[in-house]
C-alpha cells in the first residue's frame, strides 16, 4: 500500500512506476500544489519523495510537458504551464452528448464567421466556394440520398475553411477537434442514414455574408445555417427518447 508524504505525494506502488508517477504529479498540479508559472521540485527531490528512480521522474515529466501541463527551460528547471490536463478535457468532451458538442461548435463557428468577415482573403473565399461546389455536386448527382461520407467530408472542409478565414490559429485548432467530435457524436447517436441533410443555399448565404465584410451579417448567416442541423438533431433526439 502506498504511503503519503506531508506534501501529499505518495510513494509509488508496484504498478507501472511511470504511470503512477504521472498520475501523482498530475494530481498535485490539478490541486494547485505548485502554482501556474511556479517551479516544481527538481528530479532528485521528486525521486526521493516518490521513492522512484530519477529516470522514472524524468519520463513522467516528459509526458506532462507533452500534455501541456509543464514546460522545461534549459538551465532553469521545470515550470507549471497549466493545472488542467488538456487530455482530460478532451476526454470529457468525448463523453458529452451530441447536443452539447454541437452547441459548443456553434459558438466557435459563429465567432469565426464574424472574424472571417473582417479578416478573409480572396483565397479564403475561393476555398469556401470550391468546397461548397464539391458538396453540391455530390448532392446533385444523388438527389434521393447523397453519399453520406462524401457530403460529410466536403461539409467539414467547408466549415473548416470558414473558421480558418478568421486567421486565429488557436480558434482553428479547437474547432478542428470539435468539428470531428460533432460528426462522430452524430454518427454514434443516429447512424449515417439519419444524419441531417445539408442545405446548400444557407451555406452560400454564409459565404456571401463573409465576403461582404459585414461581421454582424456573417454571424447572423452562420446562426441561420446552424439552426437547421440543430433543429434536426433536436427532432432526432426527441424521436429516440420516444422509442425508449
Amino acid at each position: 500500500m502506498a504511503t503519503a508524504n506531508n506534501d501529499g505525494l505518495q510513494v509509488a506502488g508496484r504498478r507501472s512506476l511511470v504511470d503512477a508517477t504521472i498520475e501523482q504529479l498530475r494530481e498535485q498540479l490539478s490541486a494547485g500544489t505548485w502554482p501556474v508559472g511556479g517551479k516544481i521540485p527538481t528530479e532528485h527531490e521528486l525521486a526521493e519523495r516518490l521513492q522512484v528512480g530519477r529516470n522514472t521522474v524524468r519520463e513522467a515529466i516528459r509526458v506532462l510537458v507533452h500534455a501541456g501541463m509543464l514546460v522545461s527551460r534549459q538551465g532553469e528547471g521545470t515550470f507549471v504551464r497549466s493545472t488542467s490536463d488538456p487530455a482530460a478535457v478532451l476526454r470529457g468532451v468525448q463523453r458529452s452528448g451530441v447536443r452539447d458538442v454541437l452547441e459548443v461548435r456553434a459558438a466557435l463557428e459563429t465567432e469565426a464567421a464574424r472574424l472571417a468577415a473582417l479578416r478573409h482573403t480572396p483565397e479564403d473565399i475561393a476555398r469556401m466556394r470550391a468546397a461548397l461546389a464539391r458538396e453540391a455536386e455530390v448532392i446533385a448527382s444523388q438527389p434521393e440520398r447523397a453519399d453520406r461520407q462524401a457530403t460529410v467530408e466536403h461539409d467539414l472542409e467547408f466549415h473548416t475553411a470558414v473558421v480558418e478565414a478568421a486567421h486565429n490559429p488557436a480558434l482553428t485548432e479547437v474547432y478542428r477537434y470539435f468539428g470531428a467530435s460533432v460528426h462522430e457524436s452524430m454518427r454514434t447517436a443516429f447512424g449515417d442514414h439519419e444524419m441531417p441533410e445539408v442545405v446548400v443555399a444557407t451555406h452560400e448565404a454564409l459565404v456571401d455574408a463573409i465576403e461582404s465584410g459585414d461581421p454582424e451579417r456573417a454571424e447572423s448567416a452562420c446562426r441561420e445555417l446552424l439552426a437547421e442541423p440543430t433543429a434536426a438533431v433536436e427532432q432526432l433526439l426527441a424521436t429516440i427518447a420516444a422509442r425508449k
